[in-house]
């Protein structure tokens, strides 16, 4: 039986987010827990639209405050429209990428003042912070040396993804009861190992 907790899944790119929400899935729905994946941007109809724009190569044009207000247009969606109503009906909810990423990518990658990022993002989660989020940490150049499918973030330079992951250790720091940080360039089954860990230890720790 389930209790609500929103988990996050955050990291530079190539930490293997994707792969470790995938398997932490099935664990705990084969422990009888009821869990929704998603993932932003992309994790509903508004905001697969939302991340064709944001996020496809061929479009240059996005300047670094329109990223954000779609990122947070997607984000509000979002919350209202899937993680809410799961979390109210009692399952767990596992996210790709949530309010950290926009510290980090748009913040110290794009270079915008945080504090604004922080007040939008309070804005458009109306204040839903997760309960738990795995940061999934892994040098740039490994990282990306692991990518398949690339996006315009995959795409800018070095620097910029050192900024990323610099910023993510510090929010590690910053938030250290929320925020735990796994090293992601672990083999996949040792990944999940820590991570199963930790949120079985969240969830017996309510």
């Amino acid at each position: 039986m389930s209790r609500p907790l929103f988990v996050t899944f955050e990291g530079p790119e190539g930490g293997g987010k994707s792969t470790q929400i995938r398997l932490l899935a099935q664990y705990l729905i084969s422990h009888g827990h009821s869990v929704h994946t998603t993932r932003q941007p992309g994790g509903e109809p508004v905001g697969i639209e939302l991340r064709r724009i944001m996020l496809d190569i061929g479009r240059d044009n996005v300047i670094p405050r329109a990223e954000l207000l779609m990122m947070m247009a997607d984000r509000s969606q979002s919350v209202e429209s899937v993680i809410r109503p799961h979390l109210d009906s009692g399952g767990i909810v596992l996210c790709d990428r949530y309010i950290d990423s926009s510290v980090a990518y748009q913040g110290a990658g794009r270079g915008i003042d945080r504090s604004w990022i922080g007040a939008l993002n309070n804005y458009a989660t109306a204040g839903l912070t997760p309960d738990l989020t795995i940061l999934l940490d892994i040098d740039p150049e490994i990282g990306l040396g692991r990518q398949l499918e690339l996006t315009k973030m995959e795409l800018m330079d070095l620097n910029f993804h050192h900024r990323v992951r610099d910023a993510f250790l510090s929010l590690a720091v910053q938030y250290p009861k929320r925020i735990k940080t796994v090293d992601g360039s672990l083999p996949i089954a040792t990944v999940q190992g820590r991570i199963q860990a930790i949120v079985e230890q969240e969830l017996t720790s309510c």
